[in-house]
């Protein structure tokens, strides 16, 4: 989606208005910086973003789960061993 402002057009509306050339043109240049188009963020951007933090999320995940598997295998081998040895 591309925005844009037309600086002429707004400054020619503001001198239609009444206001003095010098200050309407001043005041399209204010807006016109003040609403650089190019300091926003984009859809695609978001995108990217969301996308590479829920990639790194499920991994993540997955490590936790491994890890969670791995200890729980760990505990019951220990206490089957230490079951065999008390019989």
């Amino acid at each position: 989606m591309s925005t844009t402002f037309d600086t002429l057009k707004y400054a020619t509306a503001l001198k239609a208005a009444g206001v003095p050339p010098e200050q309407a043109e001043a005041s399209a240049r204010a807006l016109a910086e003040a609403l650089n188009i190019s300091d926003l963020v984009t859809r695609e951007y978001l995108d990217h973003r969301l996308e590479a933090v829920a990639f790194k999320l499920k991994w993540e995940i997955l490590v936790w789960i491994i890890g969670l598997l791995l200890g729980q295998t760990a505990l019951l081998t220990t206490i089957i061993a230490l079951l065999l040895r008390i019989k």
